[in-house]
């Protein structure tokens, strides 16, 4: 059973299909492993490109398979707006450890939305640490 630490570099996105008609978008990113989740900064005025560069952690136990990544556009009159969606597969970055910067298709309704750039690191946990973390026992010092 895989048992470690999630690290995403939520990175940039671009070319998002704009939703808002009199100002420009103010993007932002939910982030969700399994039941936990995970919300960006709001990336103010920053239109269909915005850049984030920011970094979230998601504990990882069993079968984690997939990051989903919501892309919504925050309002301040209205209910945020639904930008698009990506679903990341885990399963490579699971076996190799990480994976660089790679580009993800935005999609909303089956339609292309626009693109998202994210990089994955995982760090397995020690069995120390599993111990620890499941009642384990740990010599005091």
């Amino acid at each position: 059973m895989v048992r470690g630490k999630l690290e995403v570099l939520l990175i940039s996105a671009k070319d998002l299909d704009d939703s808002d008609f009199f100002n420009k978008m103010d993007p932002y990113a939910i982030l969700t492993c399994r039941s936990k989740e995970q919300k960006s900064t709001v990336a103010k005025g920053a239109g269909s490109d915005p850049e984030w560069n920011e970094t979230f952690f998601f504990a990882v136990s069993g079968n984690a398979a997939v990051l989903h990544v919501k892309i919504m556009d925050s309002d301040v009159f209205s209910a945020d707006d639904l930008i698009g969606e990506a679903s990341i597969p885990l399963e490579a970055v699971l076996l190799e450890g990480s994976l660089p910067p790679t580009v993800h298709r935005i999609v909303k309704d089956e339609e292309y939305s626009g693109e998202i750039k994210i990089a994955l690191t995982f760090t397995p946990a020690e069995e120390n640490e599993e111990e620890e973390s499941y009642g384990g026992w740990n010599q005091s010092t």
